[in-house]
């Protein structure tokens, strides 16, 4: 008999060992993968991240467990197209009852790229048919990436990353109202430039051309109460100092104004080298299956000098709320340490 007590003790120690296991999580959420992006729907989140040459989507129940999530390629571009190479931060929606999917692609030349859509009426968007819509873009048909919408007020916008003219000096964020999904209808407004020492590493060397760029770009809006925050990425992502930064407006205010938007003075996230944690950036957020926390969704690198390649990985961790209404995203956190999953799963 004690025996099998020790047995049945020693059982229920493993099960709830096994149990706190599943409670937990380790950054990174998989080996590689730049400019991650999660859309929760139906109890599911779809993800999606940069391939260069294709478009995937990864479905689960639960976003920590990526390396086991089903993973589907929905669509590879044709060759010879203006959109067949270069394929970046791709971003899936939905809108009126149908999926969206936009990215940024090229010809193989980066002075090329623009922003494309694809489409799929499909309740599952692992499912049915896509359907390439084109190019979406503002009359001044400039270089363009790092594309996202969101609604205001029953509004539909597009914020994306672009060049003043059509030479490669720096990058601004632009936005502009959308007539639906696939059409922006009337100009573009310049909302951000690189402006503060934080946002101006961007050293390439003396034999590049340019030798140095400016950067802004991965703009991603966040609502809370009454605001919009425009959270986006800084400096060269060549860089150790590629950092996010932050735009507040207020919802009832003309986000076609620039003057709306308020520009903070400091990054909100940025690298951590006691973490091991260098060039945090574009990034995307999540909330918990039961709706009660806010996550936090980045790609970053484990060592310095790592630059924009295939070392850039997923992570995901909550953050909070300071007292005046504005994200407190902390400190990126070190990879290989046991992180309680989201709320819900």
């Amino acid at each position: 008999m004690k025996n099998i007590i020790k047995i049945c003790l020693l059982l229920m120690v493993v099960a709830q060992s096994g149990f706190a296991q599943q409670k937990t999580f380790m950054n990174p959420l998989l080996p590689s993968g730049a400019d991650p992006w999660v859309i929760s729907k139906d109890g599911f989140y779809y993800y999606t991240n940069s391939t260069g040459s294709h478009l995937a989507i990864w479905k689960t129940k639960d976003i920590t467990q990526l390396k086991t999530a089903v993973k589907k390629t929905i669509w590879v571009p044709p060759a010879g197209t203006n959109y067949s190479k270069e394929l970046w931060a791709p971003e899936l929606h939905f809108i009126k009852g149908k999926w969206y999917m936009y990215f940024a692609a090229d010809d193989g030349n980066n002075n090329n790229h623009r922003i494309y859509v694809l489409e799929n009426t499909a309740t599952d968007p692992t499912q049915g048919a896509w359907t390439f819509k084109g190019k979406v873009g503002d009359s001044t048909n400039k270089w363009a990436i790092d594309v996202s919408v969101f609604e205001n007020k029953g509004q539909l916008y597009m914020i994306w990353a672009g060049w003043e003219g059509d030479v490669d000096v720096q990058q601004n964020i632009y936005i502009a109202k959308m007539k639906d999904a696939c059409t922006i209808e009337g100009p573009r407004v310049k909302i951000s430039s690189p402006e503060f020492d934080w946002e101006k590493y961007g050293d390439l060397g003396a034999q590049s051309n340019p030798p140095h760029v400016n950067v802004n770009e991965g703009p991603e809006i966040l609502k809370h109460n009454d605001k919009l925050f425009l959270i986006y990425s800084a400096s060269g992502c060549w860089t150790d100092y590629y950092a996010l930064g932050m735009l507040t407006a207020s919802k009832n205010s003309n986000l076609l104004d620039a003057a709306s938007w308020r520009k903070s003075v400091q990054p909100v996230f940025k690298q951590s080298p006691e973490n091991g944690v260098y060039a945090p950036g574009h990034n995307s957020f999540f909330k918990s299956p039961d709706g009660t926390e806010d996550w936090i969704l980045y790609h970053a690198n484990s060592k310095p000098g790592q630059g924009c390649g295939n070392d850039r990985s997923p992570r995901a961790q909550k953050f909070g709320w300071k007292k005046d209404g504005s994200p407190d995203f902390g400190v990126p956190l070190k990879e290989g340490v046991p992180l309680d999953i989201p709320s819900g799963n």
